[in-house]
């Protein structure tokens, strides 16, 4: 740990801070002005690094490197504006969640597109002409091109801000994130200000991605990886601030800077790897922000809306035929393995459908009846799961036993993290379950003496009387209709009439009495305890656990499932799981460009169906029955 070794480390969080702003800055823009979380905006980070490969590969010679990272910088703002008219425009109107859906089923599109394009391979770029050697700092060697880079950042800053600043552009765009419906009554034509806005983002995500080429190889991985820190320093700068995205990314990168050169340190006798932080740093980091200052260092607390959305139905008690159906539909789940007996993966496939049904519905409860929007709710079901693991591999606990212990590790997680969570709302909330799970995630990865680290816990198997996968079946059956019918039984006590009181309107549910934050946050624990039981079913039900059952991946999977079936209905999640686990299995065993066709498929329904496929049932259903 040298002097010299800081300040280049410190030169090196300086370069990748300019690189997470460009990024960041688009992302803020187009969340700013259209409200859409866009889970795309990493995907043309990615898209913009493969076009820079392309053209310097094929036209380096006569076009020139530079004018190539700028072509490629244009074409993905093209490729931006082309997804806004074609896609985005039609579902403006549908409830923000679904516009969420619609930019995650566009990420599994591209990322199959740039697949059959490009490759599976890593691809690296040449060195920048003229930036190709490096400087000398302190006496060690530091390249030339991050110095650039460094640069880079607070140039695009400026420019954007004289863009916003100086321009009758900027000043509807300014206008627009302040106020859209005002905008559009004033006579701006608003759908190609949210084109021009949406290209102008994707093209600094592009302009990022490519000025990465001489820095790192392209993969297929960079899509994820910079969304999730995007997303970070968006929401730690503050939402829609960009001299609050530009400080967010310093910070964020100095700390993992920092991090890295102190390495591994002996602290009262005991080794700690400051290294391994960097993979939660920025996570820990948003945590402390939302907690302290939930508006994001630069940002501004939201003002109270004047627009009233419109109003949910209330939810009904099942009606006679409903129940009907429902015990028909259990006892030919009851009867599937002994009618399938000839195809023992019908009973896996049956058993990850119940997980998945079960998990789903517990994320429901808190985003519908609660209206709580968690993008972390995969840390309870991974607390499950490793719970449940541990107590059968350490202590010898029965599974029986462990099936009733583990959720009750997931509930305590709910209430810690529960208790930060419901003080915040909105976008801000969603980050903040996203920031615990990421750093419950990172530390089971890590903890290799404990919970196995990146190889997970293998030998978890169901006990001697439910080793036969019917058995198992029959027992997951059972347990996944009980969490359902608990969470039922809940939504229509008085605890849950007051929670969707609260939802509806906080005023109004606090001026009867009604402690709204308290509700919410037993809200949490319900559904992280029904969740952490999904968990553990599912850790018996393969035998082993790994750190990627509670990655951002699953709790994305769940915000699907929930989206796809229906959020303002009882059944949605159970259809959506069930729609969304067998097109998953079903179309990766037909095709190896899996992730395009079923991302196809979630388009598809998100534009037939935006109120979800048990909404439009319900709805289908209901226009019948009147006269």
């Amino acid at each position: 740990m040298s002097f010299s070794g800081l300040i280049v480390q410190l030169l090196n969080g300086l370069a990748s801070a300019s690189s997470l702003f460009l990024v960041a800055a688009g992302l803020s823009l187009i969340f700013g002005v259209t409200r859409i979380v866009n889970f795309a905006h990493g995907s043309f980070f990615m898209v913009g690094i493969y076009t820079a490969y392309t053209l310097v590969d094929r036209f380096g010679s006569t076009l020139g490197f530079w004018p190539s990272l700028v072509l490629a910088a244009i074409a993905v703002g093209v490729l931006g504006a082309i997804v806004e008219v074609v896609l985005l425009r039609r579902i403006y109107k549908a409830p923000e969640l679904f516009q969420l859906l619609a930019t995650f089923a566009l990420v599994l599109v591209i990322k199959d597109a740039s697949l059959w394009l490009w490759g599976p391979d890593e691809l690296l770029g040449p060195r920048a002409p003229g930036l190709r050697g490096s400087v000398e700092i302190l006496g060690r060697q530091f390249p030339s091109y991050d110095l650039f880079l460094i640069a880079i950042g607070p140039i695009v800053l400026g420019a954007v801000w004289l863009l916003l600043t100086r321009t009758r552009f900027g000043t509807l765009v300014r206008a627009a994130t302040q106020d859209r419906e005002m905008v559009s009554a004033l006579g701006v034509n608003q759908a190609w200000l949210f084109t021009a806005v949406f290209a102008l983002g994707a093209l600094l995500a592009g302009l990022g991605g490519a000025l990465q080429l001489p820095r790192e190889p392209a993969t297929l991985e960079m899509d994820l990886h910079t969304i999730g820190a995007a997303f970070v320093v968006v929401v730690v700068g503050g939402m829609g601030s960009l001299p609050g995205a530009y400080l967010a990314a310093l910070l964020v990168a100095e700390l993992k800077a920092v991090c890295i050169w102190l390495g591994v340190v002996d602290i009262l006798g005991v080794s700690v790897s400051f290294s391994k932080l960097t993979l939660m740093v920025d996570f820990l980091v948003m945590a402390a922000v939302l907690v302290w200052r939930p508006w994001g260092l630069l940002g501004r607390p939201q003002a109270p809306s004047r627009y009233v959305g419109m109003p949910e139905a209330p939810l009904r008690q099942p009606g006679k035929a409903y129940l009907v159906a429902a015990a028909v539909f259990g006892l030919l789940l009851a009867a599937a393995p002994l009618l399938t007996a000839q195809s023992p993966y019908f009973t896996v496939l049956l058993i990850d459908l119940l997980i998945a049904a079960l998990f789903a519905t517990s994320l429901h409860f808190i985003m519908g009846p609660a209206g709580m929007h968690s993008f972390g709710h995969a840390a309870y079901f991974g607390l499950g799961a490793y719970a449940a693991a541990l107590l059968v591999r350490t202590s010898g606990m029965p599974m029986e036993l462990a099936l009733v212990v583990a959720p009750l590790f997931a509930a305590l997680g709910a209430f810690v993290y529960g208790w930060f969570a419901v003080r915040l709302s909105g976008v801000y909330l969603a980050m903040l379950t996203l920031a615990f799970a990421q750093i419950t995630w990172a530390i089971t990865y890590q903890w290799d003496t404990f919970t196995g680290g990146s190889n997970g816990l293998t030998g978890v198997w169901p006990s001697a009387a439910f080793a036969d996968k019917r058995m198992y079946y029959w027992l997951t059956l059972v347990l996944v209709g009980l969490g359902v019918w608990w969470l039922r039984r809940v939504l229509f006590s008085p605890f849950g009439y007051a929670l969707r009181a609260g939802r509806d309107s906080v005023l109004r549910a606090d001026a009867i009495g009604i402690d709204v934050k308290r509700m919410q946050w037993m809200a949490f624990i319900v559904a992280g305890t029904v969740a952490g039981l999904a968990g553990a079913l599912f850790a018996f039900s393969k035998g082993s656990i790994s750190p990627e059952s509670m990655n951002v991946t699953k709790s994305i999977d769940g915000l699907v499932m929930v989206l796809l079936g229906g959020i303002q209905t009882l059944a949605g999640p159970v259809v959506g799981a069930v729609t969304f686990t067998w097109l998953h299995d079903t179309v990766a065993r037909n095709t190896d460009y899996w992730r395009a066709m079923l991302g196809g498929i979630i388009l598809l329904l998100v534009l037939l169906f935006p109120q979800g496929i048990a909404g439009f049932a319900k709805q289908l259903f209901e226009r019948k029955a009147k006269p």
